[in-house]
């Protein structure tokens, strides 16, 4: 796929996707969703890439949102596609991916950019970061699985007032709340991102597949998370990396994954 509204770099075992549309904040609009879908899809099956880091062009946002102007006169029907199929192309392929994915907030992370970073597995923000859902304001609701990720990562309370108010938290609200992990100036950002992703890449990529399926199972309704943990567990000890893992550390040396 050609890309018009993302570009893709590589260091090593990392890729960093950048979305640029910095005339429009880096807004998602259909086309951007589905480059997006594409990339992160290519990128989990590359046996090279062992950690995806997400991010916006520019300094002043990560993704202020989705593009307003395509769904302004949608009808019904048409809003209730546009919410399955944006969660079922990007947001649910996200958190569900078994590459780790860290989303690096730069800046403006408003509806669905903050609904982006939410589906990534964790967060880091720049000082200048923004975080809200201003959908309300608009008369409607985040439909990007805002309304389900808010209340897992800061409790109900908290995401209720945000939702509500249709406000903005700032990056040492939102560290506060436990909604991202670290805060710093916009220059240390990447390269903190780029530091985490590395030792993340030292581990068993075949163990964080399903650390991510295990951890994800505990925030399904209809799932047993305590179940998948064991089913997984026991997974982990027919794998190649198992074996290399153990081996190693009885050998007293660093672990060479094989990744199977």
């Amino acid at each position: 796929m050609n890309y018009e509204n993302i570009y893709i770099e590589e260091e090593g075992n990392i890729a960093v996707i950048t979305i640029n549309r910095p005339k429009k904040l880096n807004a998602l609009n259909k086309r951007t969703i589905l480059e997006l879908h594409t990339a992160f899809k290519e990128l989990e099956e590359d046996d090279e890439i062992k950690v995806i880091i997400i991010t916006g062009s520019g300094e002043k946002a990560f993704v202020a949102g989705a593009d307003i102007s395509e769904f302004a006169d949608f009808s019904v029907k048409q809003g209730r596609d546009l919410a399955a199929e944006g969660q079922e192309l990007l947001f649910d392929v996200v958190e569900n991916l078994t590459t780790p994915v860290i989303a690096a907030v730069n800046g403006f992370a408003l509806g669905g950019g903050l609904e982006l970073a939410m589906s990534c597995h964790f967060r880091l923000a720049s000082e200048n970061a923004k975080m809200g859902l201003p959908e309300v304001s608009l008369g409607v609701i985040p439909g990007y699985g805002g309304t389900q990720r808010l209340p897992q990562l800061i409790g109900k309370g908290r995401a209720m007032e945000i939702i509500m108010t249709a406000g903005m938290i700032d990056a040492a609200k939102a560290l506060d709340y436990g909604l991202v992990n670290y805060v710093m100036p916009q220059d240390e950002l990447l390269p903190l991102c780029l530091k985490i992703a590395n030792r993340i890449s030292n581990n068993s990529p075949v163990a964080i597949k399903y650390a991510i399926k295990a951890v994800n199972a505990g925030f399904k309704y209809d799932t047993n998370g305590y179940a998948t943990e064991i089913d997984a567990f026991g997974t982990c000890f027919g794998t190649n990396d198992f074996k290399e893992g153990t081996t190693a550390f009885l050998e007293k040396r660093k672990a060479d994954f094989p990744g199977s």
